[in-house]
């Protein structure tokens, strides 16, 4: 039996939806039976059946005694819906071979227990680094209670992301540009700093065709200067969430509140990105694209918070000293703290060199 083959075609479903059950990880199952494929199944929205259900359905009475590929491993607990571990042995499955553990706690090895504890033969590991990048995410969100963190730049080839002037648009591509909107597509939520805001008027939403889905708009606002009339807080395309300090006007809180935006009060201000990732987490964002400018990434730089950067370089030189960079902030003062990343990918996007690199440490 080809089990590579069979798991290849599981994580390929499972690609293919990515995203689209946040906060729940993307699963693909295929049923095999005397070399047979005879059901597979992706699981497609939140609340929906679940990957395995839709595989085992499909191969009704052909399951008994066949192999079923997953791509994580089989949930155990009732949640919004029931245990796939028990339909897997109700439909009297003979092996499951299974990509990757779940790090979930309600699932950790329970899964794969019950399925050993019915007499199913049970193999775990195979094509486990392509599991674990399609669920870099979602393990990031459940071993640290955060969200993943990427942050997007676009710059020249001196590092500079606006002119001495200030001007900005556009420094890249128009292909660099809807490669961003893909990314935008790929994360729960997206946020940047109120001087983008206030400069730009951005309405900071996923502008692909087919893409129904939009993410939720995060903003750090010190002083409530954002505009009950800005775009985002009139186009109803998703969610925005002002994040301010303390000492905030509660004036402009309300005004900001009636026009739809939900602030929240930190106690240190917005920039304690800590509290900002943490209050993200509880509302299940699982995956945060960092658009801001170079004081935003500065900020999450220094507190460590980068499990992903995606930068688009354009073949332009700009130099001067009052030219805006990338990163800004306090920055890093010693070689040995810096945050250790790997290249995983060099291409092009249009004219624009595109270069995305992640953190060495495991998650």
């Amino acid at each position: 039996m080809n089990d590579s083959m069979y798991m290849t075609n599981a994580l390929e479903l499972a690609e293919t939806v990515a995203g689209q059950q946040s906060p729940n990880p993307a699963v693909g199952a295929v049923v095999v039976k005397d070399g047979e494929v005879v059901g597979i199944g992706a699981h497609l929205k939140v609340g929906e059946a679940h990957a395995e259900v839709h595989a085992l359905q499909m191969a009704g009475k052909k399951a008994k005694g066949a192999t079923i590929y997953v791509t994580l491993e089989p949930c155990s607990h009732y949640g919004k819906t029931p245990p796939c571990a028990d339909l897997i042995i109700e439909y009297e499955i003979a092996r499951c071979v299974i990509a990757t553990q779940d790090p979930d706690a309600r699932v950790s090895g329970k899964g794969i227990a019950k399925l050993q504890h019915a007499g199913i033969e049970v193999e775990t590991g195979l094509h486990q680094v392509r599991a674990a990048t399609l669920y870099r995410k979602f393990f990031r969100y459940v071993r640290s209670n955060r969200p993943y963190v990427t942050i997007k730049s676009a710059s020249s080839l001196d590092g500079k992301t606006a002119t001495a002037a200030g001007e900005s648009k556009w420094i890249t591509s128009a292909e660099a540009r809807e490669d961003g909107h893909q990314l935008r597509a790929d994360h729960d939520a997206i946020l940047t700093g109120i001087q983008t805001v206030l400069a730009d008027d951005p309405s900071l939403t996923v502008r692909l065709p087919g893409i129904n889905r939009q993410p939720k708009r995060i903003i750090l606002d010190s002083g409530l200067q954002m505009r009950p009339n800005a775009k985002m807080l009139t186009d109803n395309s998703a969610p925005v969430f002002i994040y301010t300090g303390a000492d905030a006007s509660h004036e402009k809180q309300a005004a900001l509140e009636k026009a739809g935006a939900k602030v929240v009060r930190l106690k240190k201000g917005p920039y304690d990105v800590t509290s900002v990732l943490k209050d993200l987490a509880s509302l299940e964002v699982t995956s945060l694209l960092i658009e801001g400018g170079s004081t935003v990434i500065g900020s999450f730089i220094q507190y460590g918070y980068v499990d992903e950067w995606v930068s688009y370089t354009a073949p332009l030189l700009l130099a001067g000293k009052e030219a805006v960079p990338s990163a800004g902030g306090e920055g890093i003062s010693q070689l040995a703290d810096a945050l250790p990343m790997e290249v995983v990918h060099t291409g092009m996007a249009g004219p624009d060199i595109k270069i995305v690199a992640r953190r060495t440490e495991e998650i």
